[in-house]
């Protein structure tokens, strides 16, 4: 029998292609999500499944994309990468941290992005690049 979550107002989540289970730790140090080598100096989550499922559909690797639903597990900051010049107020409700996230839960009822919409993004992100600008940090 599967205990079944409701999501409170302020319950956070993290998108990625990583299988994780209940109770493991999101930790920094690790290889980030996207066609980056560099190792994440930070573990990222958000306060809507909306910015969430971006992670898991922009995540790189042949994994199934998932959703988790994240405790943090010391302070955080508004990630400034999507909430400088881009979103100012933070509307995505983007967080980062230095410090581990828990996961509660798996979110295993959500629907993604339209292809149409994925395509655009991802040309989005095709195009920064190539300006030398690293849009996801």
């Amino acid at each position: 029998m599967s205990e079944k979550i409701v999501f409170s107002r302020g319950s956070f989540f993290h998108g990625t292609k990583a299988d994780l289970k209940r109770g493991d730790l999101i930790i920094t140090g690790k290889k980030k999500n996207y066609k980056d080598n560099r190792k994440s100096e930070y573990v990222y989550f958000a306060g809507t499944l909306d910015a969430a499922i971006w992670g898991a559909e922009l995540a790189e690797g042949e994994g199934k994309e998932r959703i988790y639903v994240v405790e943090p597990t010391g302070d955080f900051e508004d990630d400034p990468n999507l909430t400088d010049q881009k979103f100012p107020g933070n509307p995505t409700k983007s967080y980062r941290s230095k410090q581990p996230l828990k996961i509660v839960a798996e979110v295993t009822k959500w629907e993604g992005h339209s292809p149409e919409m994925l395509n655009n993004m991802l040309e989005n992100l095709k195009k920064l690049s190539e300006m030398g600008i690293k849009a996801i940090d």
